[in-house]
C-alpha cells in the first residue's frame, strides 16, 4: 500500500513510462550503497522504480550506471543476479503469507479434506503442489466446476513444489490445500498475482499495449 500523501504513479527508470506503482519495484540504497528491493516500498531513502518484470530489471541490472547510477545521483553497486533475488523474496513472501492463512484458521490440505471444502461451499482458491499427480488436480478441478459460484471465484496456485509447502506450513507431504475466504488468503493470493506477474513479464506487456494505444490515437 502507499504510503499517505505518496504519488500512486511513478516513471520507470527503464522505460522512462509512468506507471501505477503496483506495477513497479522501488529500489533504495543501503548504507553501504548497495541497490536493494524495496517490495514493500516502506523503506527510507530516495527511491529508483523499475517496472515490476524480470526482463526490466535484468535491464536494469545490466545498464546500473544509467538507470540506477543516475537514479541516485552516485556511485552505486549491484549484486549479480539481482532479478533472481527478487523472485526468492517474492517467493518467501508468498509462502509466509500462506503459513499466516493456515494459522488464521483460513486453509486446509490435504485431498479428502480440500474436496470436502469445495462441496460444502466457494473457497478463495486452491493451491496444487507443483509436483503433484495430474489426476488429483484433475478430480478437484472437476469438483470446483461442479459448482458455477466456486468456478468462476476460485483462484488456481502451483508455483511452489511440495517441499516449499511442507517448509511453509510446518508439516510433510502437503500436496493439495483449500484456502478459505478472509484477509489471510486475500493477502496470499495478492503475494501469488505478484510473482506471476515478475515472471511472466505481464507488466512489460501491459506498458507496451499502453504505449501502442497512445501512439494510434
Amino acid at each position: 500500500m502507499p504510503r499517505k500523501n505518496e504519488p500512486l504513479e511513478r516513471q520507470c527508470a527503464v522505460s522512462r513510462r509512468v506507471l501505477p506503482i503496483d506495477l513497479l519495484i522501488r529500489f533504495v540504497l543501503d548504507p553501504e550503497g548497495r541497490v536493494v528491493p524495496d517490495l514493500k516500498r516502506k523503506l527510507p531513502g530516495r527511491g529508483v522504480w523499475v517496472t515490476a518484470a524480470r526482463e526490466a530489471v535484468v535491464a536494469a541490472e545490466k545498464d546500473r550506471k544509467r538507470v540506477f547510477g543516475r537514479g541516485f545521483k552516485t556511485e552505486v553497486h549491484v549484486e549479480p543476479g539481482l532479478a533472481d533475488q527478487i523472485e526468492l523474496l517474492m517467493e518467501r513472501s508468498a509462502l509466509q503469507a500462506l503459513s499466516i492463512a493456515r494459522k488464521a484458521g483460513e486453509l486446509t490440505t490435504g485431498f479428502t479434506k480440500v474436496e470436502a471444502a469445495l462441496r460444502a461451499g466457494p473457497v478463495a482458491g486452491l493451491v496444487h503442489a507443483s509436483d503433484a499427480a495430474e489426476d488429483g488436480v484433475r478430480k478437484l478441478a472437476a469438483v470446483a466446476a461442479s459448482g458455477q459460484e466456486v468456478a468462476n471465484g476460485c483462484q488456481v496456485v502451483r508455483l511452489f513444489d511440495s517441499t516449499q509447502l511442507d517448509l511453509a506450513l510446518g508439516r510433510s507431504n502437503v500436496i493439495h490445500a483449500a484456502l478459505l475466504a478472509g484477509s489471510a488468503s486475500e493477502n496470499f493470493l495478492s503475494r501469488v498475482s505478484e510473482l506471476e506477474l515478475f515472471r511472466s513479464n505481464t507488466a512489460l506487456e501491459e506498458t507496451s499495449n499502453a504505449a501502442d494505444a497512445v501512439a494510434q490515437d
